[in-house]
């Protein structure tokens, strides 16, 4: 106001006029620098004009009002980008020059002026001769500051700026050594005490660093992280600068970290910006400054070990550099530009879609202010482009696809022919013209993806750092429009490409493993399509490659581990070469040499084996391909584990490697309870997961025989490239919240939860030695060492089986029946129960979950068998479970009817025998009268010639309570084929695995050899009553091996009468039903020993 009030006192004509224009003006532009108010910056342009021109040519402080406004020219252009502000400013420094000839003291200011101007335009611009003549005009300012002179110091330091630039632009080395050393003469010129030293320091430290990022010299990088710390000694706490310094600090140690690694340089950076910013409270001009780079180190600490809270605090803080920077602040479109780019991150982690939505609002606010003209629209249309992309993949919204290819376009606009970013563009272009031809299917957008490609290969010559990748994006693209058009030469470009990019990605760069899967995919496909065994193997040798490189923990390790069994199961197939099934044998040589990769190892064996496994269409040939593999693998894999001391790990391997092929078949089922909650996206993948799934889950085409070889190889690669599909939406469901570890091998904490009910006893029997693993609810596991070894354990179930066959003479069985039952309590049970009265009272519930040839043994039988003897049965009620996932899964609540539709499913007359069986009729009428009567039971009764195989399956969908009556059959060749015999057909295991049970509650198995499972296959535990329980069938009671009527019609009428006697319809109470049942049976000492114990509980 006072300085208005001075011009206003100095009319026209008066002599000091053009002064007052000048301080007005001077402090006008302090005032915009201090608020940012664009009126103050436009009012001091208009009075440094006004003051120019009281001063012609020949006036004295000409050359100091040309200096003037062409500073204030200078900070509109870095404000607006307006060119002709630039171009003004330039030329008034040219004028300025002009008035300062040789001699003139002032004329190296006026040569450093214009070099500043001229090298800002070129930043703007690319034009190369401006970065020259800067360069030389700062030579010949430094010309005229000769040793000695007090401003050296500043001359040497711009100088040294400018070839900086200069480097970064056009790469010569010279330029960058050339800068090193005028940085050190600067820093001579400024000895300890000097003013200006802790700024060479800083300049130093700058200079070195861009060094190391060119040549990767580890002492660059130290020397600049130990110069900027004597810089912070010379500006201790106090001093005005420091926080700058914090911030310089803080940047090279996080260069130093994403070179090295290095947790501890990470840490401090992210420690130095917040101290920075502790010294720059609300109102100091350098917070927003210091909060975006607190925000940024926040943001890379993020990425690197995936800490949300470090993500959400780089989000707080960039809002906070936002806040302080209001509309018409000089970085306001750098704040927006750097705040959307973190919340896109946050969309990608988390899946929440306001942040993208915000995303897309803040790059276009950006892009506002960046109008036509600015240095960096061409980032801001890119940007936004890339965020619109993304959200077209998320949602499918046609506009924000197009509006993605316009921005592009634009971007590319402003980088023309030599635009050091125009190869950039270039690749954008072309990827999502690549998206939309996917989208759309426009081959024109597909043509010019390609084009576009290639020009982009054509700006990155031999040497360039972006070779690789662009010739990667060529390479996918052609590899497209082959899938698209089947032209063999875009195939062969493709697979020549991804091994030019291989070669320019030797071993230690970090996109190698990238590069060796993308090339095997191609070369996976150009067998399919020719069938030359060499791209075959190659393919497999690049998939081990790629495999080797990403270890446990590795994001894509699963994918890799999908790709090389999908190829080793083409060979296979292909060769029949059984050394392509025998690539596990290193797991074993691992184990027996206590490596210490054991344990990995046998973990990826088992995930190789999924891989394989998942390739296969049919669920017989699943089975017969689990014969190729070990069928002891995991097995030993526990085994290993528990010899280092790791029970839960053993869990875990068990759980991993076992009921493989059924973990397959209930996972195509997997209920996705919350993923709807988590927006749009979300849907749009539990959509996809479930229609892939239901087309996996679908039978497959049954060829027969004599069908040609193309067709059933066509059928195969068409399921693998399903479970392709099906495979990358699972991946894509895993970087919602919430479901991180979906579909991956459960770990022990989430095991533990099936011993909610009571501890579950798992057996392991591997040649090494036979433990038995107790898990409780809470408590910790407890490994026990049994006495007895697999060569002793595989004579015991011999023994039981010889006991248990039907025999004329039953007492000549039953001592040697007796005798297994005691071995089986002395060497195996009563270790077990030593151990379980710290976890489970007398008289509850436990589980046995037994693996490989514990399968084969009545459990829950064993006992002394003798007066006043223990036994098991006295002491706890067992049940069985297959697996800890199939215990966890039968839990699931869900509503029940207020009638209970019970089915009673009876066949006295199959097909194909000769005789009635005489009892069924008399059993399914027996439970009817033992149920309670309608409403509480719904009671269906199919027997004789209703009793169908379709008719059957109508029943089992349709009722919840089940009990069968008939004879069951085990398939010992082809466990699947396993049946209740009816009257037409067999009703399969497999017909019943693939009916969905996820509601029923019971189902009793009144038929011979029920819960009797593969002796080839152990661990997969195929039989009638398991199908059932993965089939969700909560409870199940089965039999061990072939039942007379006498005990059925006795046995039934027990369980039925503890089951519902008191009226109510409650499967949980199976178990114990069961439990008594039997032990009314065994007061029957003339009933055999073998009928006796024949039944068992499975399930909850």
């Amino acid at each position: 106001m006072l300085h208005r009030d001075a011009l206003a006192l100095r009319p026209v004509g008066h002599p000091d006029r053009s002064s007052s224009f000048d301080n007005l003006a001077i402090v006008l532009f302090i005032r915009f620098q201090h608020r940012g108010n664009d009126q103050d910056l436009d009012d001091a342009v208009m009075l440094h004009r006004d003051a120019l021109a009281l001063r012609p040519v020949g006036h004295p402080g000409r050359s100091t009002s040309l200096n003037n406004l062409a500073n204030v020219l200078a900070t509109r252009f870095m404000q607006r980008g307006n060119d002709q502000d630039l171009d003004d400013a330039v030329m008034l420094h040219r004028d300025a020059l002009a008035l300062h000839p040789v001699g003139h003291p002032d004329r190296s200011s006026s040569l450093n002026n214009l070099a500043t101007m001229l090298s800002t335009r070129f930043e703007h611009r690319g034009n190369d001769q401006d970065l020259d003549d800067a360069v030389m005009l700062h030579r010949d300012a430094l010309a005229l500051r000769p040793v000695g002179h007090p401003d050296r110091s500043s001359i040497l330091n711009n100088l040294a700026t400018v070839l900086s630039t200069r480097f970064q632009h056009r790469g010569n080395d010279k330029d960058l050594d050339d800068a090193v050393m005028l940085h050190r003469d600067a820093l001579d010129l400024c000895p300890v005490g000097h003013s200006d030293r802790s700024l060479s320091l800083d300049n130093l430290a700058g200079v070195l660093s861009t060094r190391f990022q060119h040549r990767g010299n580890h002492q660059d990088l130290d020397d600049a992280v130990m110069l900027i710390r004597d810089a912070m000694a010379l500006r201790p706490v106090g001093h005005p600068h420091r926080s700058s310094l914090l911030n310089n600090l803080a940047t090279v140690l996080s260069t130093r970290f994403q070179h090295r690694g290095n947790d501890q340089d990470l840490d401090d950076a992210v420690m130095l910006h917040r101290d920075a910013l502790a010294l720059c409270p609300v109102g100091h001009s350098n917070r927003s400054l210091t909060s975006n780079n607190l925000a940024g180190v926040l943001s890379t600490r993020f990425e690197h070990r995936g800490n949300d809270q470090d993500l959400d605090d780089a989000i707080v803080f960039y809002r906070d550099a936002l806040a302080l920077r209001p509309v018409g602040h000089p970085d306001r479109s750098s704040s927006l530009n750097s705040l959307a780019s973190v919340l896109y991150t946050r969309f990608k982690h988390r899946g929440n879609d306001q942040d993208l939505d915000d995303a897309v609002m803040l790059h276009r606010d950006a892009l506002t202010l960046r109008p036509v003209g600015h240095p960096h629209r061409s980032l801001s249309l890119n940007n936004l482009a890339a965020v619109l992309s993304t959200r077209f993949e998320h949602r499918g919204n046609d506009q924000d696809l197009d509006d993605a290819i316009m921005l592009h376009r634009d971007a590319m606009a402003l980088r023309p022919v030599g635009h050091q970013d125009q190869s950039l563009s270039l690749n954008n272009l072309a990827a999502v013209l690549s998206i939309r031809f996917e989208h759309r299917g426009n081959d024109q957008d597909l043509d010019d993806a390609v084009m576009l490609h290639r020009d982009a290969l054509a700006l990155c010559p031999v040497g360039q750092s972006d070779r690789s990748s662009t010739i990667n994006n060529l390479a996918s693209v052609l590899y497209t429009r082959f899938k698209h058009r089947g032209d063999d030469q875009d195939l062969d470009d493709a697979v020549m490409l991804h091994r030019d990019a291989l070669a320019l990605r030797p071993v230690g760069h970090p996109d190698r493993s990238r590069s060796l899967n993308n090339l095997a995919n191609v070369l996976s496909t150009r067998f399919e399509h020719r069938g030359n065994d060499q791209d075959l193997d190659d393919a497999i040798v690049f998939y081990r490659d790629a495999l080797a490189l990403r270890p446990v923990g590795h994001p894509d390790r699963s994918m890799s581990l999908n790709n090389l069994g999908n190829m080793l199961s083409t060979r296979f197939k292909h060769r029949r070469d059984r050394e392509d099934l025998h690539d596990l044998r290193w797991v074993y040589d691992a184990d027996q040499l206590s490596h210490d990769t054991a344990l990995e190892a046998y973990a990826t064996s088992m995930q190789l084996l999924d891989a394989y496994m998942s390739a296969t269409a049919s669920v017989s040939s699943r089975h017969n391909a689990m014969k190729d593999f070990p069928s002891t693998l995991a097995v030993d894999a526990a085994s290993c584990a528990l010899r280092r001391g790791d029970v839960r790990r053993a869990v875990e391997l068990l759980e991993q490697g076992r009921t493989v092929i059924w973990t397959q078949m209930t996972r195509l089922r997997m209920p996705l309870d919350g993923l709807q909650d988590l927006g749009d996206h979300a849907v749009a993948l539990m959509k996809k997961f479930r229609h892939f799934s239901s087309l996996l889950d679908a039978p497959p085409t049954n060829h027969p025989e004599g069908s040609p070889r193309v067709n059933v190889e066509a059928e195969a690669s068409r399921y693998r490239r399903l479970v392709e599909d099906w495979n990358r939406v699972v991946e894509d469901i895993r970087n919602n919240e919430g479901f991180s570890r979906f579909l991956l091998p459960p770990l022990f904490s989430d095991l533990q939860d099936a011993a909610r009910d009571g501890p579950i006893i798992v057996l392991v029997a591997s040649k090494s030695s036979c433990d038995a693993i107790i898990i409780p609810h809470k408590q910790s596991p407890i490994s026990i060492k049994l006495r007895i070894n697999s060569e002793t354990l595989q004579n015991l179930v011999h023994r039981f089986q010889s006991a248990t066959v039907p025999t004329p003479a039953p007492k000549s069985t039953h001592s040697a029946l007796m005798k297994a039952l005691r071995e089986l309590w002395n060497d195996i049970v009563y270790p077990v129960v030593e151990h379980l009265g710290a976890v489970a009272p007398s008289r509850s519930r436990i589980w046995w979950c037994p693996t490989g040839a514990f399968n084969f043994l009545p459990l829950h039988a064993a006992g002394e068998y003798r007066a006043h003897g223990q036994s098991l049965s006295q002491l706890y009620i067992s049940s069985y479970t297959p697996s800890l996932t199939a215990l966890i899964r039968t839990r699931r609540s869900h509503d029940r009817s207020l009638s209970v539709p019970f089915a009673a499913i009876g066949q006295n007359h199959p097909a194909g025998h000769p005789f009635t069986l005489e009892c069924v009729e008399p059993e399914l009428e027996l439970v009817r009268s033992l149920l309670p009567p309608p409403p509480t039971v719904s009671f269906t009764k199919i027997t004789s010639v209703e009793a169908t195989k379709s008719r059957a399956l109508d029943a089992l969908r349709d009722n919840t309570w089940l009990h069968f009556s008939c004879h069951g059959t085990q398939n010992y060749t082809e466990p699947f084929k396993s049946a209740f015999l009816m009257r037409d057909q067999p009703l399969s295991l497999l017909d019943i695995a693939q009916t969905d049970l996820s509601r029923h509650e019971l189902a009793f198995l009144s038929a011979c050899e029920t819960a009797v499972g593969d002796a080839n296959t152990p661990d997969e535990v195929i039989h009638l009553a398991a199908s059932l329980q993965f089939a969700g069938v909560q409870s199940v009671v089965g039999t061990l091996w072939s039942v007379n009527d006498s005990t059925v019609q006795r046995l039934v009428e027990a369980f039925y009468k503890n089951l519902c006697g008191d009226g109510k319809m409650n499967s949980k109470r199976a178990a114990r039903a069961l439990h008594r049942a039997v032990q009314l049976l065994a007061s029957d000492k003339d009933m055999p020993l073998d009928q006796r114990i024949v039944f068992i509980h499975i399930g909850i």
